[in-house]
């Protein structure tokens, strides 16, 4: 009912903006989830008493995380009791965990060889794998809650954080969520099973870079000053009156980033109810609603490669208001290695 009423052609852009997603994308997530949602196909019903397709079910769980809407906002634009609306969501979120995983994975040699070359094509950083960086998920706790003060961040709000690994095609292609917004960048990436991979050589372990020198420099992925520097991090220089070459691989590392910067807006404009400022959450769901809202924008990426982003309206701001984090950790051999890369963006 919901959805089959915006099929015709005049309606795709309609139906893109009320879901977030074009109608063929709408149609595959609602074939990985047609198993795990139609369990109790009579279960869910309008108010009237029609029972919900798969395709109603799907389109009321999309709305409910698209919207920003309460639950009963939710429930009275679409005709469906806001239990209903809670219900159905939850088991939304359930369906794409189980079935979508694929779509938010650590890439494979091949696919590791095509992001590099995007990089260094687009951006000019040769061996580069992606871009981490993390946001802000703002929550509305009350001061009276327990523990709630870990969830306060450095800009007094109570938020959960989100990092990510972004890829040139602003595909997530690993997450970490659950920690609470008082944590700082550095602490959250110490925690991160991709510092543990990173560090034991499980990951960015490919192909190295043979610079100008003769001397080789590993895989690596970019960050913002508030990472440390190491030998698979690498963030920008931070001295006053810098050396040609070290501005240079500052530009570069700098436009290379915008990718997650766009990536992470994105998320946030699209996955409104991640926004979250008139909800109490369930902090032990938040963070499998965050990483469904992931997976989905890993679908609409996936399903639409040859499609360009329309996101000339949204700012590169993804947590506006925060001030830019300062890690000054940083490793004696990382140090040497980003001096050797500099010094061959120069010299080829």
């Amino acid at each position: 009912v919901l959805a089959r009423t915006l099929s015709s052609a005049e309606d795709a852009h309609r139906f893109e903006s009320l879901f977030k997603m074009p109608r063929k994308t709408f149609n595959y997530v609602c074939s990985l989830v047609k198993d795990d949602m139609m369990v109790r196909a009579s279960s869910y019903t309008f108010i009237d008493g029609t029972v919900l397709s798969l395709e109603d079910r799907v389109a009321v769980a999309l709305r409910r995380l698209n919207s920003g809407g309460s639950l009963v906002t939710v429930g009275t634009s679409v005709g469906v009791n806001h239990s209903t609306v809670s219900l159905i969501t939850w088991r939304f979120v359930e369906a794409v965990e189980a079935r979508a995983g694929h779509h938010l994975r650590w890439p494979d040699s091949d696919e590791m060889a095509m992001i590099k070359s995007k990089f260094e094509k687009i951006h000019g950083l040769p061996n580069c794998c992606g871009v981490v960086d993390t946001t802000h998920i703002i929550m509305c706790l009350s001061s009276a809650e327990p523990n709630c003060k870990v969830w306060l961040d450095h800009e007094k709000n109570y938020s959960m954080v989100l990092q990510a690994v972004i890829d040139p095609d602003m595909r997530f292609t690993d997450i970490v969520t659950g920690w609470p917004g008082s944590m700082k960048e550095s602490s959250i990436l110490h925690s991160s099973g991709l510092f543990r991979l990173c560090e034991n050589g499980a990951r960015l372990n490919g192909s190295k870079l043979t610079v100008s020198d003769g001397s080789e420099v590993g895989e690596y992925v970019i960050g913002d000053a508030g990472y440390p520097l190491l030998p698979w991090l690498f963030t920008p220089y931070l001295d006053n009156d810098l050396s040609e070459l070290k501005v240079e691989f500052n530009k570069r590392h700098s436009a290379a980033r915008t990718v997650a910067l766009k990536a992470l807006a994105r998320f946030k404009d699209t996955w409104k109810f991640l926004q979250g400022e008139m909800w109490r959450p369930d902090k032990h769901k938040l963070p499998r609603i965050i990483h469904v809202c992931c997976l989905l924008h890993n679908i609409v990426i996936d399903m639409e490669e040859d499609a360009a982003m329309d996101d000339a309206h949204i700012s590169d701001d993804h947590d506006a208001n925060y001030s830019q984090q300062v890690c000054q950790l940083s490793d004696e051999k990382a140090v040497r290695m980003r001096d050797k890369l500099s010094e061959h963006l120069n010299s080829s």
